[in-house]
């Protein structure tokens, strides 16, 4: 399992091999594995994400991958159940290897996290944040001032400048994890701009119906309800 760049949905399925699958269903094997994972992240139970980590791997997701879930997964779920899923994580992918050694252990050829100035994150994560929010994106920064003036250069620079807008998963993917998570943790409010956010970077309406149902077993039926609802009311809205 190599590293990979930021791959498609598509150039995924491409490079197994799984064409004719991929045309018939939204979302390849390793992409279903990775949104299973996010979902258990956000439920933080031990035995659940072992599981799924192991599966991941087994479905073919990249090592890169799952590191790049985890560390976005601090800006998801938290430091508690992120720092609880990178020990597991790290029990059944073996201990971190150097950054630019190549290897299979996890970090390898990971993106150092101090290598750019200050204006280089904020202009990447306005970027990124753009791509989520699509026109909603001015809204958003207007939102984040009144709350706190600290807010904007916290959500732009640090979570997508710094996290998000990191190269090793594409940012598709990284959207329909994020709604994997958030439904688990039931957020609505965040939940209905991720919905969104995963339409404006490039999923299909396919593909998020595929998110929901692949996590359908993580949620209860006021989780399960509540994200139906923001799923049928973004579906009627325009992006």
């Amino acid at each position: 399992m190599g590293g990979s760049r930021n791959e498609t949905i598509a150039d995924c399925g491409l490079r197994n091999g799984n064409v004719s699958a991929d045309r018939r269903a939204p979302l390849d094997r390793p992409t279903v594995a990775l949104v299973r994972v996010a979902a258990a992240l956000a439920a933080g139970k031990i035995d659940v994400l072992r599981d799924r980590f192991g599966a991941a791997r087994a479905a073919g997701v990249p090592d890169r991958w799952i590191e790049e879930l985890l560390l976005q997964s601090l800006l998801v779920v938290g430091y508690p159940l992120a720092l609880v899923a990178f020990g597991v994580w790290r029990e059944v992918s073996g201990p971190v290897s150097g950054p630019r050694d190549g290897g299979r252990g996890g970090g390898g050829g990971g993106e150092e996290l101090a290598h750019e100035d200050w204006q280089a994150w904020a202009q990447r994560g306005s970027t990124v944040c753009a791509a989520v929010y699509g026109r909603a994106y001015h809204k958003l920064l207007l939102n984040l001032r009144a709350l706190h003036p600290a807010l904007e250069d916290l959500v732009l620079v640090d979570a997508y400048g710094k996290v998000i807008g990191r190269p090793g998963l594409d940012l598709q993917r990284r959207e329909l994890c994020t709604v994997a998570a958030i439904a688990v943790l039931g957020a609505a409010q965040q939940l209905h701009s991720h919905l969104r956010g995963a339409l404006n970077t490039g999923a299909s309406r396919e593909e998020v119906e595929a998110v929901l149902a692949v996590i359908d077993g993580d949620l209860d039926s006021e989780r399960r309800r509540s994200a139906h609802e923001q799923w049928d009311d973004v579906k009627g809205r325009r992006l």
